[in-house]
């Protein structure tokens, strides 16, 4: 049995409003085997699609080797949008050493809540998948319902986006107790990973834009996606 724990800490300040929420990286991350252009930090995969789709969006340039070097270009982005990174789950057990989100046993989740508390700017979750089982915004909804608290459909359409109260702190005044709070929204975006290649050959906006144009593309479909909510 594998233990498949995280190797990067949540990537968190005080400025951050947008939090980019997953569940782990490829395997090859906490064995510390990198292939060439896998770039150690989140999301670095060479088979993952989050930083050239961030890439294409804002025209950044970036380096995709192993290097301290695109870290860095990484990291300055993120600080300069106000944009945050804290997966959910903290570990999770494999019989067959994967990427797979369905792999994955005696899963141990981060405490979100936890930070959101601690990052009262925060008002925006943008999950690196959906609601399907150990997707990130499924733990995270199992999460909520621990602190006695749940999402409320904005739009039901692709990506979903929900939103509920969040608690801030709770505050005494004459002998009563005010719970301060604020609304915290969340997408479900397309999954930056080629599995979520057939899911999207089937959305009908995605089968619209490829019979206007041939050369349309999965990328494609998720740049345009992505670019409304980064």
């Amino acid at each position: 049995m594998f233990l498949h724990t995280h190797p990067f800490q949540p990537f968190l300040y005080p400025e951050v409003t947008k939090l980019i929420v997953g569940t782990l990286p490829p395997p090859r991350f906490t064995e510390g085997t990198l292939k060439d252009k896998d770039v150690n930090f989140c999301y670095g995969s060479c088979s993952g699609q989050l930083w050239p789709i961030l890439d294409k969006i804002f025209n950044l340039h970036l380096a995709y080797e192993t290097s301290d070097f695109a870290v860095k270009q990484r990291k300055n982005f993120l600080i300069n949008r106000k944009i945050g990174i804290c997966d959910i789950v903290a570990s999770a057990e494999r019989e067959k050493i994967d990427a797979s989100d369905l792999g994955m046993k005696n899963i141990k989740l981060r405490n979100l809540i936890g930070y959101l508390q601690e990052y009262k700017k925060v008002n925006t979750i943008l999950f690196t998948g959906g609601n399907s089982k150990n997707g990130p915004e499924y733990f995270f909804r199992k999460h909520l319902k621990e602190h006695q608290l749940y999402l409320k459909v904005v739009s039901d359409k692709v990506p979903r986006i929900h939103e509920f109260n969040m608690p801030n702190q709770i505050i005494k005044v004459d002998r009563s107790h005010i719970n301060e709070q604020r609304i915290i929204r969340t997408i479900s975006l397309t999954a930056p990973s080629g599995a979520a290649n057939r899911a999207i050959g089937s959305m009908p906006a995605y089968r619209k834009a490829k019979d206007q144009n041939a050369n349309y593309s999965t990328f494609d479909f998720r740049v345009a996606q992505y670019r409304a909510f980064f």
